[in-house]
């Protein structure tokens, strides 16, 4: 798609374009003076050339009094065609790109627009090779080698670069897709039909029309799309499960015993599911995430199909986003906490309605040694330990961590506890009603909390004494609830019989054997080799090959254990590790696994870490891709010279 001279120019930002709009700083667009209300997407799929092109409808309201005759979205490496406001074409400027944020689309209105009126924009666009939202999958990147694949990963201010927006969680619209592909299509949407068959010609595929509806209003970082050789199984009332067509199977396993009890749980918690069906789609090995929380298809990483069931509870924690997240949103990424903070407890609160108590405080702890990892890279005084974070200037992705997930966790534990479990469970739907089909920030739920329990002299009493800036805003590590053990002692007592064993004095007669985890859980494995990584000085090369021996972990299917197993290995120096961790890291693309084996790598062997990022820099979606450069080179040149 060729750009229109006599329309495209490019300049640096007038003086009156407001970069940093009140609540969220991480959007270019004037969206406190027009509000997306609506988004119709046209598009069309292109294996290739690697590109979305077409038509974006774009309904806004006007928010103030007519004094505005720019409306400005956000674009991130878009070629933008026309655009046409109404039936008329008008002039637009794309400016300067204004790092890491990309590059204003001004769009010139005839008139100002009185407050409260609506106006149709229509943007003929198509993405470039630099997008940053989609990846795109050879046919022999994929599991049978046999059709291409593309996927899309908006959050966090990623959808910019797949079509034009308002860029932010403080905009929520309703969506019609309208999405022309090749191969199947799923979008976060309700399925409204294939139609509109065109034959192949010309040596171009045949195409089918795929529709979806989204009459929930959304954040443009949920519009999610994905297209390729696509089947699907039921694995519950209103749940499906959709994978390639040799991965169906197993897939199916792992979800069908535990996906309509997790919904029934949530429910009974916070208020019935909203969005009609909920089912999952399981990506390739690229994708950088355990799951993206798209509405009515979360997208989740292969990595959760561990033949075991173990880590079926990330299908919990997406699924919980259903209500915190999609329904009840952040404002800004600097608000990250209300997503995943929230998310997580509603997690492990289905959890305990299912396994018990115990197991939420089980995974609690695994949670807290994640908090420390998270504290321990970026030290305990920076910026993204914090609850409420300052984002203005910098890129939501660099402060992606556990930090909102588990410090949010333990804030939400810790006014549970101290209000009382019953009072707190008055207060979890009334939060989610409030707070329905809308965003808000910390300073919200704070006054709504506070509101809520005005005539409880108890707890308000509480809650006045609570120190709410030392929340909100100290850096580093919450004070550690008293967590329930039980489940975790088991782990902690086989940790110290190697940890005096690794010390060497002769003193120890533990001899490692596989009775050592009989019964146990695949996460209380997790919590072992957690506790052996945190050792103050790394086994020996010989201890290590032992344990692999003794416990199986190097061979494992569950990547929650084998990652953690060769990070003890590389920590150890243990060479027979360094290639199988370099295999593993050519086979998965979750970020959780790949940057910290990356960053062990490095420091085990320099040349193999280089090697190995480089022979799988495509395979990575580009988040991750962008991400693995700066642990491996900083912020200086991304390849090894």
């Amino acid at each position: 798609m060729h750009r229109s001279p006599a329309a495209m120019v490019t300049r640096p930002p007038p003086a009156d374009i407001t970069i940093n709009p009140p609540r969220d700083p991480n959007t270019l667009s004037n969206y406190n003076n027009f509000r997306t209300t609506h988004t119709r997407a046209v598009l069309d799929i292109e294996f290739e050339p690697k590109r979305v092109f077409g038509t974006v409808h774009i309904t806004l309201k006007s928010l103030t009094h007519g004094e505005t005759k720019n409306l400005i979205l956000d674009t991130s490496y878009l070629d933008i065609e026309q655009v046409r406001v109404g039936e008329r074409l008008v002039k637009w400027t794309l400016e300067a790109r204004a790092e890491p944020y990309g590059a204003g689309l001004s769009i010139a209105l005839d008139a100002p627009v009185a407050k409260g009126e609506d106006i149709e924009v229509a943007i003929t666009m198509s993405t470039t090779p630099d997008c940053t939202a989609l990846q795109w999958l050879t046919p022999e990147q994929t599991s049978n080698k046999k059709h291409p694949y593309m996927f899309s990963q908006c959050q966090a201010i990623h959808a910019r670069s797949l079509f034009p927006c308002q860029d932010t969680p403080d905009v929520k619209s309703t969506y019609d897709f309208l999405i022309r592909s090749p191969l199947p299509v799923l979008a976060s949407g309700l399925p409204k039909g294939a139609s509109d068959f065109i034959p192949g010609k010309h040596g171009r595929p045949a195409t089918l029309l795929y529709r979806f509806h989204q009459p929930i209003p959304m954040p443009s970082y949920l519009f999610a799309i994905a297209s390729g050789d696509l089947a699907s199984a039921s694995i519950g009332p209103r749940s499906t499960v959709w994978t390639g067509p040799d991965e169906l199977t197993a897939a199916k396993w792992e979800f069908e015993e535990d996906t309509e009890n997790f919904i029934e749980a949530a429910e009974k918690i916070v208020y019935p599911y909203a969005w009609t069906m909920y089912n999952v789609l399981v990506l390739p090995p690229s994708f950088p995430y355990g799951g993206m929380e798209n509405p009515q298809w979360t997208y989740a990483t292969p990595t959760i199909v561990s033949g075991d069931r173990a880590n079926v509870d990330v299908i919990a924690h997406e699924l919980s986003h259903s209500w915190s997240g999609n329904l009840v949103s952040n404002a800004s990424w600097e608000h990250f906490w209300l997503n995943e903070g929230w998310t997580t407890y509603l997690e492990r609160r289905i959890q305990a309605a299912i396994h018990g108590e115990s197991h939420r405080d089980f995974s609690a702890i695994i949670g807290w040694k994640a908090l420390q990892d998270s504290v321990k890279k970026f030290g305990e005084d920076h910026e993204f330990t914090k609850l409420v974070v300052d984002l203005k200037g910098k890129d939501p992705d660099d402060a992606f961590s556990s930090v909102p997930y588990e410090k949010g966790f333990v804030f939400l534990y810790s006014l549970e506890k101290m209000l009382g479990k019953e009072k707190w469970d008055e207060f979890i739907p009334h939060y989610f009603t409030t707070y329905r089909e809308k965003s808000l920030d910390s300073y919200d739920f704070k006054s709504t909390l506070l509101d809520f329990f005005a005539n409880d002299q108890e707890a308000s009493q509480i809650l006045s004494e609570l120190d709410w800036d030392a929340a909100f805003y100290k850096p580093g590590y919450p004070a550690k609830p008293d967590f329930d053990t039980s489940m975790v002692d088991v782990c902690y007592e086989l940790a110290d019989q190697w940890e005096a064993l690794s010390k060497g004095d002769g003193k120890s007669d533990f001899k490692p054997q596989k009775q050592d985890i009989d019964g146990w859980l695949a996460n209380q494995s997790v919590v072992f080799l957690e506790r052996v990584q945190n050792f103050p000085e790394p086994l020996s090369v010989e201890q290590v090959e032992i344990m692999g021996e003794a416990y199986d972990y190097g061979k494992s299917q569950n990547v929650e254990l084998v990652s953690r197993y060769f990070q003890i290995g590389l920590r150890a120096r243990a060479q027979s590790i360094y290639r199988p961790a370099a295999q593993l890291l050519g086979r998965v693309g979750r970020m959780k696994f790949v940057r910290p084996l990356f960053r062990e790598l490095k420091k085990a062997d320099r040349e193999l870490a280089f090697e190995t990022f480089e022979e799988n820099r495509l395979f990575y979606h580009p988040i991750c891709r962008a991400m693995v450069e700066k642990d491996l080179f900083g912020d200086g040149p991304t390849r090894k010279s």
